[in-house]
């Protein structure tokens, strides 16, 4: 589309779908709904002096882990922080992408997205 001088406008949004705001807007893009459950993105930090969440950084829920990405001692403590800071059994929290980097998804069953905004920071 272009304007009547025959110059394109800076940003054409005229195609764009509209952009949502007030209680459809995810506020929390790190956290998503899964079947039985929630999945998180997370961006884990090995290595730190303790186990936390340290806010939110690129959408992903940032987690400060107090073991080193060795042998899968950094995933095994993020699976118990989690289970811990949500009240659900270790069993019920899965590394389903991402074992061996530091950007995670992590399922987690028996938790519902509006419980988990209350429990996790961020």
């Amino acid at each position: 589309m272009s304007a009547p001088d025959g110059r394109r406008p800076a940003h054409d949004t005229s195609d764009a779908p509209p952009a949502q705001s007030g209680p459809t807007a995810n506020a929390t893009p790190w956290l998503k709904s899964a079947p039985g459950g929630i999945s998180l993105l997370v961006s884990a930090s090995p290595r730190a002096s303790r186990t936390e969440v340290a806010g939110v950084v690129e959408g992903r829920l940032r987690v400060r882990i107090a073991a080193p990405p060795v042998e899968g001692a950094a995933n095994g403590e993020l699976v118990r922080f989690l289970a811990r800071s949500l009240g659900v059994p270790r069993s019920a929290v899965t590394v389903t992408a991402g074992a061996t980097g530091r950007q995670k998804t992590v399922l987690v069953r028996g938790v519902t997205e509006a419980a988990a905004r209350g429990l996790l920071p961020g």
